[in-house]
């Protein structure tokens, strides 16, 4: 029987977040800098990469990337690092004690490199796969900062005409009050409030922005706003390849490196953003553990689609599971890629729609009721 996402009632295990108070953990604030981002994140992985293809050791690639890197927050994690290593612990171990700026992924799999002697090979997959992620990041914003532009540019101009225009009209308007469109009583009654009671607009505004930003970030609002993701039609498909495209990845990339079935299941909850999927990752972990395998756990959810799920059963059965999510990842990429021009180019003209519909009613509100002046006047 499918599980619903009703039924993934399981208690999560603590996340990267939860676990940064955690004791031997290191993490550094620096004030006046944002946080530590993919960005630096990159740099690091790409230098280090490429030093260490060149035959050089790891103390001396971290030593030279420390030395030639101008963001100093990064040469003061880096220098963290060389100090646990030469101590002792291995180079995944160094890079735990930062785990809010290394990922549970990114450690498992020097983990697992480290054991096979092939750390610059996975560095530059490692480096590839984060590539991938912000090129996916780059186009979902893309798509969507086209419309955001269009609804603050329509609301802007509303505010415009109801605060500035509409006023000067208030006078003329008085002799045929009884005479105006219904669209004019309402707009003229919408300037009025706004200049009356602004001050209190605006507070009521950031009190709801504020409300509701701490609702998201409560459990029962992102779990809500989870829901949303996978049950409404469109907005389920696009979230649905986002999260078998980052979770497929983490899969492929994982096994085929030799990290542990039971380490990749909890990166990939770590991964992806979503109390459901985190759900049936844990489910894939129960499901594992007892001895029935990745197919099975696929093959009871609805949260992936019916192919990944048939794929998934081959590629086990075969003993090709890296090879099969890999494509899986890749083919869903193209396929997120796809939709995510198709929603772009279809917002576009359904935003300009909306804006036209939304002048035309402005201008209506004016010009009918100087028309009517007009007629009286003559």
């Amino acid at each position: 029987m499918a599980i619903e996402l009703e039924d993934l009632n399981t208690p999560l295990a603590p996340t990267a977040a939860a676990r940064k108070s955690a004791p031997g953990t290191r993490l550094f604030a620096f004030p006046g800098r944002k946080k530590f981002t993919s960005s630096d994140r990159m740099f690091f992985t790409e230098q280090l990469s490429l030093l260490l293809e060149t035959g050089t050791s790891l103390m001396e690639a971290l030593r030279s990337v420390a030395a030639h890197t101008q963001n100093a927050q990064l040469r003061v994690v880096i220098e963290q690092m060389i100090i646990d290593i030469s101590e002792g612990n291995a180079f995944s171990a160094a890079l735990k004690k930062q785990e809010g700026l290394f990922p549970t992924t990114y450690i498992n799999l020097i983990r697992a490199s480290e054991n096979g002697g092939f750390t610059a090979a996975v560095l530059a997959e490692l480096l590839e796969m984060d590539e991938k992620k912000e090129r996916l990041d780059a186009t979902l914003k893309s798509a969507l900062s086209y419309p955001a532009f269009l609804m603050l540019f329509s609301f802007a101009v509303v505010t415009f005409v109801l605060v500035v225009v509409f006023p000067k009209f208030t006078e003329m308007f008085a002799n045929i009050a009884d005479e105006l469109p219904l669209s004019t009583k309402i707009l003229m009654w919408l300037s009025d409030q706004i200049l009356d009671f602004w001050p209190f607009i605006i507070a009521a505004i950031v009190a709801l922005f504020l409300l509701f930003q701490r609702w998201l970030n409560s459990n029962g609002g992102a779990q809500i706003i989870d829901t949303i993701k996978l049950r409404v039609p469109f907005v389920r498909q696009i979230f649905t390849e986002l999260y078998v495209v980052q979770s497929m990845r983490v899969m492929a990339l994982s096994l085929g490196n030799g990290v542990s079935v039971m380490d990749t299941l909890a990166s990939c909850r770590d991964v992806v953003r979503n109390h459901h999927y985190q759900q049936f990752m844990q489910f894939l972990e129960v499901s594992v553990q007892e001895g029935k395998g990745l197919g099975y756990g696929f093959r009871q959810t609805d949260l992936v689609p019916d192919i990944v799920q048939q794929m998934v059963i081959t590629g086990e059965e075969s003993g090709s599971l890296p090879k099969v999510m890999h494509r899986i990842a890749s083919y869903y990429e193209r396929q997120l890629d796809k939709r995510l021009t198709l929603l772009a180019k279809a917002a576009e003209p359904a935003m300009l729609l909306i804006m036209g519909v939304v002048v035309g009613l402005l201008v209506s509100s004016l010009i009918l009721p100087i028309f009517k002046l007009s007629r009286a006047v003559m």
